[in-house]
């Protein structure tokens, strides 16, 4: 077999793939039209139940109660907005009756570097555009603000499939046509990112599908990654710890009786290496919960236990 038919068959299994996923999520993808006093916006949104809710990126509704989607086929419907959680940049919605096929919702974890992806939305009012890729890094961060609160958002998936304005709340498809990701268009900085459809979000789905919020657990303290002692890391097998460098008074964590200056290591019986470590554990269930805490301290684990409270 030559070269050119190598080729040829190669693009070919790519074109199916790309071609299966397009017909798999684009039923499920609408264009959202929003109108806030702001002005007008614009953005996408994937249907992932058959009673007609839709996840979208908060951003794209900031500001809306209702506004307008429209689906592949041409279905046009008013929607109202059920929640959204800044601090993730995930929103739900929800329209009366939705005659489109709901997606499939995947695991983010699942995905490997290079790895091919589907983004399916409607980048600059251009409805049901489709572009693919390869997942290009895992575990970003992307740093997000509520007008409060300052977090970042662990574990989101970068891509080279393109993604432009309006492509913001769209799916981010793996070959079987699961929905990993929910596209995040970052102006100005040329990078395709998507928040991952993982344990954590699926939490955060269903607090805002129930309750249209976040309930957040709150532990009271602020750390900086440090480099572990080569012994302890290589006892441990981590690389590093989180440095407690403020305790708030009162706090949970000053209750349980973490001191500034030391290193967090687990949580929850789960390695600490970073503030995404902590954020990940802190969401409703956590609230009024034993935690277990280790702490390295003057070169000796301590253990304590800290009962999180609801973050108002």
């Amino acid at each position: 077999m030559d070269a050119d038919k190598l080729e040829s068959d190669a693009l070919d299994a790519y074109s199916r793939v790309v071609t299966s996923v397009a017909a798999t999520v684009l039923p499920s993808v609408a264009s959202l039209s929003v109108r806030t006093p702001r002005g007008a916006g614009a953005g996408s949104a994937v249907l992932f139940t058959t009673d007609g809710f839709l996840l979208t990126s908060a951003h794209v509704v900031a500001g809306a109660q209702t506004g307008t989607a429209e689906f592949g086929d041409g279905e046009e419907t008013r929607f109202d907005v059920v929640g959204a959680d800044p601090l993730a940049d995930l929103a739900v919605v929800r329209v009366a009756a939705a005659g489109s096929p709901p997606a499939t919702l995947g695991d983010a974890n699942e995905l490997r570097v290079g790895q091919l992806v589907v983004a399916v939305g409607n980048p600059l009012g251009l409805a049901g555009s489709v572009t693919a890729g390869v997942v290009s890094a895992l575990g970003r961060s992307l740093p997000v603000y509520d007008g409060r609160r300052n977090r970042l958002i662990d574990d989101v998936i970068q891509t080279d499939a393109a993604l432009n304005p309006g492509n913001s709340g769209g799916a981010l498809a793996d070959a079987r046509g699961r929905v990993v990701g929910v596209n995040t268009a970052v102006a100005g900085i040329g990078v395709g990112l998507a928040v991952p459809i993982n344990a954590n979000t699926r939490q955060i789905i269903a607090d805002l599908v129930s309750q249209g919020r976040v309930r957040r657990a709150w532990l009271g303290v602020a750390g900086v990654p440090v480099p572990l002692p080569p012994p302890i890391a290589e006892r441990l097998g981590q690389r590093r710890g989180l440095r407690v460098v403020e305790v708030v008074p009162g706090s949970p964590a000053g209750v349980a009786g973490i001191y500034l200056g030391d290193i967090l290591v687990t949580a929850g019986g789960r390695p600490v290496q970073g503030v995404q470590d902590v954020q990940r554990l802190m969401l409703g269930p956590a609230i009024g919960q034993r935690l277990s805490l280790t702490v390295l301290r003057r070169g000796a684990f301590v253990d304590v236990v800290a009962v999180p409270t609801e973050l108002s």
